[in-house]
């Protein structure tokens, strides 16, 4: 059986490979993840300035309405444009 140290540090390595610097647009509309599955779906979202939120369809934000939330990310109405909202790095 292994046993790990608990030393209360992340090593250099660690948190070098687990962190990226600006890897979000820390002045938009942030997808974190996507909960349950259609027609149910829900979406955890980052807003500006930080704040987490959960959001429904229908549901508006200063950034537009949600329209849907499926698997690929979530669907943002605004200024009469739709746009899809996909996890970062996707």
């Amino acid at each position: 059986m292994n046993t790990v140290k608990q030393s209360g540090k992340t090593p250099a390595n660690v948190a070098a490979t687990a962190t990226q610097k600006s890897a979000l647009d820390t002045g938009s509309l942030t997808l974190i993840g996507v909960i349950g599955r259609a027609p149910d779906a829900r979406a955890l979202v980052r807003l500006p300035g930080g704040r987490i939120k959960e959001v429904r369809p229908g549901e508006r934000l200063s950034q537009g309405q949600v329209l849907g939330i499926d698997e690929e990310g979530l669907i943002l109405k605004s200024g009469g444009q739709a746009r899809r909202v996909t996890l970062p790095g996707s």
